[in-house]
């Protein structure tokens, strides 16, 4: 019998079991080598690969593991393994690590069989599954629910852009997220997070609600979707839009506020990450008076948007300062880290439109939260089916460790 021996144990789960195992384990002197378990509704699946001292150790040690085990009523399987084998199994941790994370209303078995194909097909072996989510009551309404499981995968892909694709065309067939990202220190170290504001934190873009109460909102929606389709430079297209707003009594700027929705999970969000630390930011191509209210409703840290210039209690159709483009928003993050001594892996940018496309490359994460096809393709991240606490997901936090949020 080889000295490296495999131990499967399964069964209902108790108090108690991981100490009478181990306990005989530790009479007979054996060396632990890998170990993991894990409970699912109450159900025990415990692993453990142990290296036996003496070959005159393993039948009393066998004997006594079955009498054991069969008293705590569970079942056991005892697989030798080859010094060969274990030496392939540990020349693996030199492979690339990643972890996919797919997030969803609700988890379907279909879901899984094609995510796990694919990163078959890239080469790439499944270590561990773990759910991040919450329990999920049977009767709760599925548009409300989220829910997330985490593949952590091992090995090299051939084709990293493939790989993406081939996620990215499940995503919108079976209406689910599919992150995939090294798996690094930085991951579960994130320390900044910046966001746009307009179709990102609220519900609606401020200078179309602007432009409705003006009489032009079909004009500057009709630009606006240009500009966030990349199809229109944005300063240019900016300032048409504005130009349009001449002569608006600076009133309707509450009046717009006061209707404004905050997106699905942007409180929990933000209330989540002020208690783990982290800073802050709207980086904005809107304007600052709505930022600024953001700011003090969330308790932001940083807030750049646009001035826009008001004389006379009426908006001349100017603004005022250097517009906030998306180059800008790329200078903003790297100088908000560099002033809070954050490295840039260590920082998340969110946004929506194609002027948000350069933070994004900047950031550690960069994230299209339900963003035009052109922005959601060129990120290497998307959230499109849950809300913005769905970073939290991303990061690698499960719903237990932010239920003080």
């Amino acid at each position: 019998m080889s000295d490296l021996l495999l131990i499967n144990v399964s069964g209902y789960d108790k108090p108690g079991l991981t100490s009478n195992i181990t306990g005989i384990m530790a009479e007979y002197g054996l060396r632990i080598l890998d170990i993991g378990q894990a409970v699912i509704h109450d159900y025990l699946t415990w692993g453990i690969l142990v290296q036996i001292p003496r070959e005159e150790v393993a039948s009393p040690l066998l004997k006594d593991l079955l009498f054991r085990i069969y008293e705590l009523g569970l079942q056991v399987q005892f697989k030798p393994v080859t010094e060969e084998e274990y030496e392939d199994w540990v020349s693996g941790k030199g492979k690339q690590r990643y972890m996919v994370t797919l997030l969803s209303r609700s988890i379907t078995a279909e879901q899984i069989a094609r995510v796990s194909t694919i990163t078959a097909q890239h080469g790439l072996n499944i270590d561990n599954i773990t759910r991040l989510s919450g329990r999920m009551p049977l009767n709760m309404d599925l548009e409300r629910t989220q829910a997330c499981i985490e593949f952590s995968v091992r090995g090299t892909p051939p084709d990293l852009e493939k790989l993406r694709s081939d996620f990215l065309h499940i995503s919108s067939e079976l209406n689910v997220d599919i992150a995939f990202q090294r798996d690094t220190v930085y991951r579960r170290n994130r320390r900044l997070v910046v966001f746009d504001m307009d179709s990102t934190l609220i519900e609606a873009e401020v200078i179309d609600e602007l432009a409705k109460e003006a009489g032009v909102g079909e004009q500057v929606a009709e630009i606006t979707e240009a500009a966030m389709r990349g199809e229109l430079d944005f300063s240019q297209s900016f300032r048409r839009r504005v130009a349009l707003l001449k002569g608006l009594d600076e009133s309707v700027l509450e009046t717009v506020a006061q209707r404004l929705r905050m997106t699905e999970g942007a409180e929990r969000l933000i209330r989540t990450l002020k208690n783990l630390g982290y800073k802050t930011a709207i980086l904005s191509g809107g304007f600052t008076y709505f930022a600024q209210m953001l700011k003090e409703r969330l308790g932001i840290d940083y807030v750049f948007a646009n001035e826009l210039e008001i004389k006379d209690g009426k908006v001349t159709g100017e603004v005022t300062g250097r517009i906030v483009d998306g180059a800008r928003k790329a200078e903003l993050l790297k100088e908000i880290a560099s002033r809070e001594n954050i490295r840039l892996e260590q920082a998340i940018a969110v946004g929506d439109g194609a002027n948000d496309l350069p933070m994004l490359s900047v950031a550690g994460l960069g994230i299209a939260f339900r963003a035009k096809p052109l922005v959601k393709k060129s990120a290497e991240h998307s959230i499109s089916t849950l809300g913005l606490d769905g970073i939290l997901y991303l990061i690698g936090f499960r719903d237990s460790e932010t239920e003080f949020s």
